[in-house]
Formats: C-alpha cells, sequence, structure tokens
C-alpha cells in the first residue's frame, strides 16, 4: 500500500499548511451544498410567484367573467367597452367579433343577461397564470321568454398575468 501524499504549503510565519486527499473532497461537497441551496431557493421563489398569481387571479375572475358574460340590449356598446378591460392578448380580438355579431340580435330580443358566478376554481397554476374553472349562472329575459331563464355554465377561463393584475386570455365553455 502506498502512503499518502501531502502537499506543503508555507504561511508567512513559515509554518506549514498541509492540504491532504480529503481538501478535493470538501470542495466537491461545498459545491454540491451550494448548488442545492440554490436549487431549493430557486423552487421557494417560483412557489411564491405562482401562489401570488393564483390569488390574484382568482380575486380577478369573478368580475372579469361577469363582465364579459353579461350583457343588456339597453346599454350594450358601454358594458361591452367594461368587459374590454378584463381581457387581453388574441381575445380581446375573439371578444370583439363575439359581440359584434351579437349585438343586433340582443336588440332585437331586447335581450338582458345577467351572469353571476358561483363558484371559481383553479384547474391549473403557473407562474405567468392560472386555467380558472367558472361555475356561471346566466339570468335571462328576453321578448321571446316569459319571466326570466337560468343558464348554469361552467366556463375555463385562462388567465394571465398582466402588470400587477390578471386578464382573460381565452374562454371556453364545457
Amino acid at each position: 500500500m502506498k502512503p499518502m501524499r501531502t502537499l506543503s504549503f508555507r504561511h508567512r510565519d513559515s509554518s506549514p499548511v498541509r492540504v491532504g486527499r480529503s481538501g478535493p473532497a470538501a470542495i466537491i461537497v461545498a459545491t454540491a451544498s451550494i448548488a442545492l441551496a440554490g436549487f431549493a431557493w430557486y423552487g421557494h421563489a417560483r412557489t411564491e410567484r405562482r401562489d401570488a398569481t393564483v390569488t390574484a387571479c382568482l380575486a380577478a375572475a369573478t368580475p372579469a367573467a361577469q363582465a364579459i358574460f353579461s350583457y343588456d340590449y339597453r346599454t350594450f356598446d358601454a358594458g361591452v367597452a367594461n368587459a374590454q378591460s378584463f381581457v387581453t392578448g388574441g381575445f380581446v380580438n375573439d371578444y370583439a367579433t363575439t359581440t359584434t355579431n351579437l349585438k343586433a340580435t340582443a336588440v332585437q330580443a331586447q335581450a338582458v343577461v345577467q351572469s353571476q358566478v358561483s363558484a371559481v376554481g383553479v384547474v391549473d397554476a403557473s407562474p405567468a397564470g392560472i386555467d380558472a374553472l367558472v361555475y356561471l349562472n346566466q339570468y335571462r329575459r328576453n321578448v321571446n321568454i316569459t319571466g326570466e331563464k337560468v343558464d348554469q355554465n361552467r366556463v375555463v377561463l385562462t388567465m394571465v398575468r398582466v402588470g400587477g393584475g390578471c386578464k382573460v386570455s381565452a374562454a371556453s365553455a364545457i
């Protein structure tokens, strides 16, 4: 068996400093510890950002859904303008197209649709946004029906962070 080799260095005071084979192992352990701590910190920070996004988007989901899925033939344009403040991205054009096509029918039928959210839940979440499942009841009246009808709808809203809040970037009925 070979004897263990050591390296000798001298400090200013001329006392030798010996570094054996455990020196490189200590460096490897220290480097791995630093990497692990960095990975843990990154994961924690990402989780905190996701949780903040979930909180912000859930708070925005109810007023957004109620604005987007409600209309009154008497104030149709004002209602659409209000709802547009809750949408972003490609959904801006989709919403504009849908409401443009709906306006003539709503005015002709003297339609009033009041949407109320009964529950909201998270389907998927990331630091950038969420998919929210919205239980939406739409109370509708028009000249073609007697009284008021209630439609119970389920909608998935894709919500993304925009500035300090969240806006709807897509909606799909399920």
